[in-house]
């Protein structure tokens, strides 16, 4: 039976943070005043991918990222040019953002036995990890399907790179002193 509840418990877990995430996104698009002409914007929607991640490991984590691109994609929120771009830029970008998630036992053994610097480190270690991914996922995109909006002899490879830490940069740190702040507050069992 314990079993079973703590199926239950993880699957409407990764809808509602999911959703929650979607939310964020959504808010956070239109505070950008779409700055970022060809998509991205400084976002606060990975906090519930990451708050999935260490509550529940990298299965958790993946699968609401999953769920985030998806949402993004059929509720209209993304910006698709090609099948293979939106798999990249929705699909794999937002899916390994839940791989901070493979701290997620040192997260709780951490809380466990009080070790403040210890579990503030693992959490930022775990957000910069998925934040990094997702970046690599939309740098590549970037060369591959946005090579074209590169000024005039710049290459391509440093335009994406460039391109994409404007807003990734931002909201690693955003989204990390968010996710600390929320797990201090969290009683210990939460995560």
């Amino acid at each position: 039976m314990e079993k079973k509840r703590n199926k239950t418990l993880f699957l409407v877990e990764v809808a509602v943070f999911s959703a929650l995430a979607y939310l964020l996104d959504l808010v956070s698009g239109l505070l950008s005043l779409k700055i970022w002409p060809q998509g991205g914007s400084i976002s606060i929607a990975m906090i519930p991918i990451f708050l999935m991640s260490f509550r529940w490991g990298w299965k958790g984590g993946i699968l609401s990222g999953f769920l985030l691109g998806l949402l993004q994609f059929i509720l209209g929120f993304s910006q698709i040019y090609t099948l293979l771009q939106g798999i990249i830029d929705y699909g794999i970008a937002f899916s390994v953002v839940g791989l901070a998630g493979i701290f997620a036992s040192q997260v709780k053994n951490s809380l466990a036995n009080n070790h403040k610097k210890s579990w503030i480190t693992y959490v930022v270690l775990g957000t910069f990890l998925g934040s990094a991914l997702r970046y690599l996922a939309h740098v590549y995109s970037g060369i591959v399907f946005f090579g074209e909006y590169a000024p005039a002899g710049q290459p391509v490879a440093v335009y994406s790179f460039v391109y994409n830490g404007t807003y990734m940069l931002p909201s690693f740190i955003v989204s990390a002193i968010i996710v600390i702040l929320i797990i201090s507050a969290a009683p210990k069992k939460m995560i």
